[in-house]
């Protein structure tokens, strides 16, 4: 009886043990369907989030399509130009060049523009004065007419490179800021790879007309940017400025994936824009805080302006403008010759920053800017050097154009990107607008004189001496970015405006140049 009891509470306890194991397996199921459920809804939430703040990044950059197309379609239309209406050398530099000059009075104006209208509606602004100069220019009957038309290319081309950085930096996540903030430059180039196209495609019509062609294309993307302006939301940095702190709350609500990170952001943006000091923010005290500057906010122009001069002080719009004289120095003849080379360019540098969007917020900015900077300037030590001695042969062309290639490679790989993510990003909130606007005078400025002395110099010294002086002005680059030049990845804007606030951690930064050799070894 005793060994049957003993094997009935045996028997017992075996069945009890499986029903519990049995319970712990569908606990384990359940709980493993719940964490799985949870998972798609979270990565559901973070591609909705994800895509929301990529269409905005690609609609707020449409501006810049067309700014690029000018940059391109200019280069090979100025031939045309020349030969239809009679213009002189000088008149084309000043054609040329003016259009970055004038644009100065757009991104002056841009800072207090953006910050009395909203960020969203200069965009607007930017592509109404710029679609409104270039039907000018593409029906201009002479050159004071087509003058007109560049200079209010030229202020919408102000509005358009300031303001659609400061917008998307203001609008992304940290984590993906330096990425959707290179838009812009990305678009640039491909509205320059499209200019080029275009100068191909047209090339072959009549001197009188294809050149208005090549000028007038550049208003279709206008229809895209009209409704753009119904998909993209205001700046939540912006709506905090203005004391709308709902209307903030719900655009950071579709750009940031749970509620605790909204608030969070919300209470630093509010923290940042000194709400409950809101006189501050009177442009007066602003530009007086600029032009008599504390330390940090020292620091934050020499490294936001310095940047932006150094990306056109090295030639880089010269090289866009001016490359049909620079492949024509180098022996090519025809003219559809000449503008199927720029093509190669146009694709190169295209191509290149997309490579940079997808290292930028992986790799970070400053060891970009190394790889950038040192090949800018050994292409551009070769180039000169090519163009001095191996001129008016095959062997001669296919490294000029080798080496112009290799040249906006390593620009759109690294400086041309990242100058503009830094200028938007380093400022706080209060001196953001007229400080990127500042830095966009000092870029247009320096593009402006380069290219409208490029020619004269390039007479006096020829193309090889003017890309020498290119070369040594890129030199300088390098020590400037390892100098005043911090590292910003993944921090958020009001975490880099603590950067500035130690001189040891802007001039340290935190990228030595022995992360751009373990860069270059990636790539």
């Amino acid at each position: 009886m005793g060994v049957q009891e003993n094997g009935n509470k045996k028997k017992y306890e075996r069945m009890g043990s499986d029903a519990a194991e049995e319970e712990t397996v569908l606990t384990n199921n359940l709980q493993h369907k719940k964490e799985k459920e949870e998972g798609v809804i979270v990565n559901n939430i973070f591609d909705n989030t994800r895509k929301y703040v990529f269409a905005c990044a690609i609609f707020a950059s449409l501006n810049s399509v067309l700014l690029g197309y000018d940059v391109g379609v200019m280069s090979g239309a100025i031939i045309f130009i020349q030969e239809d209406l009679k213009i002189s050398e000088i008149q084309e530099e000043v054609l040329v060049g003016i259009l970055s000059i004038v644009s100065l009075l757009g991104s002056l104006a841009g800072g207090k523009t953006s910050d009395a209208i909203g960020r969203k509606w200069t965009i607007a602004l930017a592509a109404i004065v710029f679609q409104s100069g270039a039907a000018i220019m593409s029906l201009a009957p002479s050159f004071p007419i087509l003058m007109i038309g560049r200079l209010l290319a030229g202020i919408g081309l102000g509005f358009g490179v300031m303001i659609a950085p400061v917008y998307i930096a203001e609008i992304s996540p940290s984590i993906a800021r330096g990425s959707l903030t290179s838009f812009p430059e990305i678009f640039v180039n491909l509205g320059i790879l499209l200019g080029y196209i275009s100068n191909y495609a047209f090339s072959g019509l009549p001197v009188h007309i294809n050149w208005r062609i090549m000028l007038g294309a550049g208003i279709l993307p206008s229809v895209f940017i009209g409704f753009a302006l119904f998909a993209i939301p205001e700046s939540p940095r912006w709506l905090v400025m203005q004391n709308r702190i709902e209307e903030a709350r719900s655009v950071l609500s579709k750009t940031y994936d749970n509620e605790r990170e909204v608030e969070d952001r919300l209470a630093e943006i509010q923290v940042a824009a000194g709400i409950a000091n809101a006189e501050k923010y009177r442009a007066k005290a602003v530009w007086r805080e600029i032009l008599n500057p504390t330390p940090a906010v020292r620091r934050m122009l020499i490294t936001g302006c310095g940047i932006q001069c150094f990306q056109q002080i090295t030639g880089i719009d010269a090289t866009v403008y001016y490359s049909p004289t620079i492949f024509k120095d180098a022996g090519i003849k025809g003219n559809t010759e000449l503008l199927a080379a720029t093509v190669a360019v146009g694709f190169t540098k295209t191509m290149f920053i997309l490579i940079a969007i997808f290292l930028i917020d992986k790799l970070g900015r400053k060891p970009l800017l190394y790889v950038s900077t040192i090949g800018m300037t050994f292409s551009l030590f070769c180039l000169s050097f090519t163009l001095t001695f191996f001129g008016d042969g095959q062997f001669g062309i296919g490294l000029a154009i080798l080496f112009v290639c290799a040249n906006v490679a390593f620009f759109s790989v690294g400086i041309g990107p990242i100058c503009w993510v830094l200028s938007s990003e380093i400022f706080p909130l209060r001196l953001r607008a007229q400080a990127s606007g500042l830095g966009a005078v000092g870029s247009r400025v320096s593009s402006g004189l380069i290219c409208m002395s490029f020619l004269s110099i390039s007479r006096a010294i020829t193309v090889g001496g003017t890309f020498f002086i290119f070369f040594m002005t890129s030199a300088l680059s390098i020590a400037f970015v390892h100098t005043c030049v911090p590292e910003t990845k993944g921090k958020s804007l009001e975490q880099i405006e603590m950067l500035f606030q130690n001189e040891g951690e802007w001039q340290g930064g935190e990228v030595e140049m022995g992360d751009a050799e373990r860069l270059v070894q990636k790539l």
